[in-house]
């Protein structure tokens, strides 16, 4: 499958399959706790809003396959505004779909998102009729080496609510 060519269904797919994770660990050790909602307007770069053990999280969600050399992703600034934002960049295998490793950028829960002062702001990927790249003023360019990088969703789901799972319990430790 050519993956630019039906980029934003992937996006969706991969969002979806995401979402189906953090259910399945919420199901299986957190007595079923977790929400999720997603904006009906995106303004300020997130695509999820998921909550759980008292925290609620504003996630803007980057995808890439696993081998891709993206170096960075672009992240709206105004993600900073809300509360525990944060970036989660999902690794997929192009074949299987299977999701990670995953990366992400963000504070403890209940902290507001790292700054992004001084990120370089990104440009329009396109140019205008002259060929001229604008600057896209609340869009900044996040680095690869600005992320923790966790090999499984229950580091995920740890890093996103400060409760680790341990398969093992229905409740809360």
């Amino acid at each position: 499958m050519n993956h630019s060519e039906h980029s934003s269904f992937r996006e969706k797919l991969i969002e979806h399959l995401f979402i189906g994770e953090l259910l399945k660990l919420s199901w299986m050790g957190f007595g079923c706790t977790l929400e999720v909602a997603s904006p009906e307007v995106d303004n300020a770069g997130y695509d999820l809003i998921v909550e759980d053990n008292g925290v609620v999280r504003h996630i803007q969600i980057k995808a890439s396959y696993v081998g891709s050399k993206t170096a960075s992703q672009k992240v709206h600034a105004r993600l900073s505004e809300k509360p525990s934002g944060c970036v989660t960049w999902i690794y997929f295998n192009e074949d299987t779909l299977e999701l990670g490793p995953f990366l992400f950028f963000g504070s403890l829960p209940g902290e507001k998102l790292p700054s992004l002062d001084g990120l370089k702001v990104a440009k329009h990927t396109k140019g205008n009729q002259s060929g001229f790249k604008a600057e896209r003023p609340n869009i900044r360019v996040l680095p690869k080496s600005w992320f923790k990088n966790f090999s499984s969703i229950d580091e995920v789901y740890e890093a996103l609510f400060g409760a680790p799972f341990n398969g093992l319990h229905t409740t809360r430790v």
